[in-house]
């Protein structure tokens, strides 16, 4: 039998990692990179990406600032993912906006950025990395999925509808790219402390409140998403596709 540990070995993949500047997105470069890959951090802000760029090291990281919701500049940003060391095999989609308007407040311009970013962007930037992936017969697409996957949250409409198109999305690149070698699964995080969920940890009462939600008893910590990130990742999950695994300590089980 071969060694298991092999199966969560990266060294030699190149993975982009989409809202790479905070949160879970920069948990999972530093994730991927300490398994061996070669990590490209996308955001907007530069800043937050130099200070990703001093953990990751030269060697192992770099980085492209650019707006994912923007197909004008598409082609420009896939050509950026790719000069430093080569198309990504690893294509995580971390970046997302929630404007946390209520239905009856809902405005044109906040209902577009959310389905933008959240939901089209990670589509197209797949659709445009996905050639090369096919080409070497391997690759591995993680989107991000949420609660409001499948829950209904207060001021969550926007979001949620695009979290929803998640799972469905990604059960539709399953259909479409896994007959090349290319898996694509979706992780669903619960409440972690992340700039998204900062109304949420700064309310000691919800807080406490979501924690006694879950099975486990508390909310998440960055290094609960390490684990799930590597396995969709690795060989570890090659015949698991088109799935969403709920990250969550049982949130959405009770």
């Amino acid at each position: 039998m071969a060694d298991p540990r092999r199966l969560f070995d990266l060294s030699g993949k190149v993975a982009c990692v989409t809202g790479a500047s905070s949160g879970l997105g920069r948990r999972a470069a530093l994730t991927l990179a300490a398994a061996g890959a070669s990590v490209v951090g996308v955001a907007r802000r530069e800043a937050a990406l130099q200070s990703l760029m001093a953990e990751l090291g030269a060697a192992s990281g770099a980085f492209v600032v650019a707006d994912i919701a923007d197909r004008q500049t598409l082609g420009a940003t896939c050509a950026a993912i790719a000069a430093p060391f080569g198309p990504p095999d690893i294509l995580i989609h971390a970046a997302g906006v929630n404007t946390r308007q209520k239905a009856d407040e809902v405005t044109e311009a906040g209902w577009d950025q959310t389905l933008a970013l959240n939901l089209s962007a990670p589509f197209f930037l797949s659709q445009a990395l996905v050639p090369a992936m096919r080409q070497k017969g391997w690759g591995r697409i993680v989107n991000f999925a949420s609660l409001q996957t499948t829950r209904a949250f207060p001021g969550g409409i926007a979001y949620g509808a695009t979290k929803a198109g998640i799972g469905q999305l990604t059960r539709a690149m399953a259909e479409a790219w896994s007959p090349h070698g290319i898996t694509a699964n979706a992780i669903g995080p619960g409440f972690f402390p992340t700039e998204l969920t900062q109304a949420v940890f700064e309310d000691p009462q919800l807080a406490e409140k979501n924690a006694a939600q879950t099975c486990i008893g508390r909310n998440g910590i960055l290094a609960d998403i390490d684990g799930p990130i590597l396995f969709l990742c690795s060989e570890a999950s090659g015949y698991v596709t088109g799935q969403t695994l709920m990250v969550d300590g049982g949130f959405t089980a009770k």
